[in-house]
């Protein structure tokens, strides 16, 4: 194919994708519909259906992966991950996307399993994090199919579970039995000029204290394990002071200060009546650390408080994790120049405006890397304003089609041909 042709070819291709925009709204009214709230993470096996019927047409042979229930823990459904692959003798290029959300929350002016458009806003749980990616791959590749595109990479989606926390993401899953193909690129970030500097990890912990119920009315040989906790929760409140104070070097977000270690109280939970003493009493604990620490180290601090305060107390408490992603550390890589000539070309970008920074947010791509993957290219449709996690999450027409016309671009075997790591290989040869 002449170089005329091709770029004949590529800008048929973005022409026509304009015109698929209202078939991926679509799609993302579909996802949007099967409830994948992680917790409990029931809704997988509907969501692998779904993406079975939708990716078959277009050439996609899937298979359905399984995380082991002794790895998960066995709280809700089963834990079903798809790989959808099209192999045509190319390099592959994985895209990931995590299929599970957080749960909806409070405070909906909208139905949050339901599409609802506003404008140019696409309103509903998963819209930006992250089913919106979806459908804007499925967009990318369906256009260069119509427009006979020749692609670089044979695509292949990595449709996975548990990425809101769980203990043991499908993704690292996937990565630890050698089911990734070529390199990775992650859907699980931002519409902005950045290069990932890398995340921190996370874990959840749950505290339980064990007191002995009894009537409040004659309180004899009870013990309140309400009471017992303010201790402890006074000792964690100054470990998180301590832990707050440690900052991290990776750079933070342009114009925002520099990202430190975090431990937050997140949920506490004991009683049921004001005639009954407490014999429980639970708190939820997160805490994010940086890629400079030890997960060992930060979660033995957090055990060690727990000890004297159950000591001092002379009642049992218990800890259990609930959940731990481990951090990313510098993910760039031989691919990144072209996904970032990809990526300006699509939204717009000019090459001066991208800037590193990293996040005290996390990501199930540490498992990744752990796993020997070390390059990991991101993109997505988080923005600082659309509600990611909080009630009425969106995104926008105009971010999910720039993101299919970055898709399209990276995939496109004449887009920036010069930055191919597999064409400079082949020269090398």
């Amino acid at each position: 194919m002449s170089d005329s042709i091709a770029t004949a070819c590529l800008e048929d291709a973005l022409a026509r994708l304009g015109c698929g925009a209202e078939g991926a709204v679509a799609d993302l009214g579909r996802m949007i519909a099967i409830d994948t709230s992680f917790p409990p993470g029931d809704g997988y096996e509907d969501f692998a259906a779904l993406m079975e019927a939708r990716l078959a047409p277009l050439g996609f042979a899937a298979r359905r992966v399984r995380v082991p229930m002794e790895l998960w823990g066995g709280v809700g459904g089963e834990r079903v991950n798809l790989i959808a692959g099209r192999r045509r003798g190319k390099a592959v290029c994985s895209l990931y996307f995590h299929v599970d959300t957080v749960p909806p929350g409070e405070g909906w002016s909208v139905p949050p399993f339901a599409l609802t458009r506003r404008g140019g806003r696409l309103h509903g749980r998963g819209s930006a994090d992250m089913k919106g990616t979806i459908a804007a791959a499925i967009l990318a590749i369906e256009t260069a199919d119509l427009a006979e595109l020749t692609l670089a990479y044979d695509p292949e989606f990595l449709l996975c579970t548990d990425e809101e926390g769980g203990l043991y993401p499908g993704i690292r899953y996937l990565a630890e039995q050698g089911m990734i193909g070529g390199h990775l690129l992650s859907f699980n970030g931002s519409a902005a000029p950045r290069i990932w500097a890398g995340c921190f990890g996370s874990f959840d912990l749950l505290i339980r204290i064990e007191g002995k119920g009894g009537h409040s009315g004659d309180s004899e040989g009870s013990r309140n394990a309400i009471e017992h906790a303010v201790p402890l929760l006074a000792r964690l409140t100054a470990l998180k002071e301590m832990v707050e104070a440690r900052r991290s070097a990776l750079p933070p977000r342009p114009g925002k200060a520099p990202l430190h270690a975090r431990l937050t109280i997140a949920a506490v939970h004991g009683g049921d009546k004001g005639s009954v003493v407490p014999a429980r009493f639970e708190i939820l604990l997160n805490r994010r650390y940086a890629p400079e620490e030890s997960f060992a180290a930060a979660r033995d601090e957090i055990a060690a408080v727990v000890e004297e305060a159950a000591r001092a107390a002379g009642v049992t408490m218990r800890i259990e994790m609930l959940g731990h992603l481990a951090p990313v550390s510098d993910p760039t890589g031989p691919h990144w120049p072209r996904w970032r000539r990809a990526l300006a070309a699509g939204f717009g970008w000019r090459a001066e405006e991208f800037r590193a920074w990293g996040a005290s947010s996390s990501s199930d791509m540490g498992w990744v890397q752990q796993a020997g993957i070390r390059e990991i290219l991101l993109g997505g449709l988080g923005r600082p304003d659309n509600n990611v996690h909080a009630a009425d999450e969106f995104t926008t027409m105009a971010d999910l089609t720039g993101l299919a016309r970055s898709i399209l671009l990276y995939l496109a075997a004449d887009f920036a041909s010069e930055l191919l790591p597999e064409e400079q290989d082949g020269r090398r040869e």
